[in-house]
């Protein structure tokens, strides 16, 4: 589909559901996106002759929130269950830019934020039991008192976020960048923090038991009520 034949309104069937929208709509906000590459012609589409509808093979139960979300940059209050779904969505339109985006107080059981941008996006006191943050960017974001328990964070940026009270029981932190992070009273035991880089974190009265800091980076990291006896120290590197 050559750019001179697409209109400036688009016409969409995803899974048979229709939508209204432009094409500023669906390449302005991630131009590098699946949607901006179909209608930039990067990619074929596949369009009903007789009406116009550009049809998407996907479920359209979300759909709607992704238009909103690439109109003004809004996620909606969801179960669980939703966000997980939508996620998924986000994930097949490779739309991975969530910085900002504030998910509060949201129930975030489970789900799959990898490689996803969430720079200084909002995580206070949400259950985010169980969720994957492999390699995801979350320099500066809050996580204030949030339930992190159990969720794979390894390789993730976490340059300066705030993880303060928050329950990181049995996290996976493996090679994470935790350079000058805020993780006081935090609860980190059974966590693996293996090469990670702690360099410059405050980790005053964090909880550390029996977790893993082989090869951990603890350079001018602030441990006043910290108790490194339980955990497993071997090649900690402290300045």
């Amino acid at each position: 589909m050559e750019d001179s034949n697409l209109p400036t309104l688009v016409r969409l069937s995803i899974g048979g559901k229709k939508f209204c929208t432009t094409i500023d709509t669906l390449t302005r906000r991630e131009p590098d996106s699946m949607l901006a590459a179909v209608f930039s012609s990067r990619h074929t589409v596949y369009q009903d002759s007789e009406k116009g509808y550009v049809f998407v093979d996907r479920d359209g139960k979300h759909f709607r929130h992704i238009l909103n979300w690439l109109r003004d940059g809004v996620v909606p209050t969801l179960t669980d269950s939703e966000y997980s779904e939508l996620i998924r969505e986000a994930e097949y339109y490779q739309l991975l830019d969530l910085s900002l985006v504030d998910f509060s107080f949201a129930c975030l059981k489970n789900v799959f934020f990898s490689r996803a941008n969430l720079q200084c996006a909002k995580f206070r006191d949400v259950d985010a039991v169980g969720s994957n943050f492999h390699n995801a960017t979350l320099r500066e974001c809050e996580f204030t008192g949030a339930n992190l328990r159990g969720a794979l964070l390894a390789g993730a940026n976490l340059q300066s976020a705030n993880l303060q009270d928050a329950s990181l029981i049995d996290c996976s932190f493996c090679v994470a960048d935790l350079r000058s992070a805020h993780l006081q009273s935090a609860d980190l035991t059974d966590a693996n923090l293996e090469g990670a880089n702690l360099e410059g974190a405050n980790l005053k009265g964090a909880k550390l038991s029996n977790a893993n800091l082989k090869g951990a980076n603890l350079q001018r990291a602030y441990l006043r009520h910290v108790n490194l006896r339980d955990t497993v120290p071997e090649a900690i590197k402290v300045c």
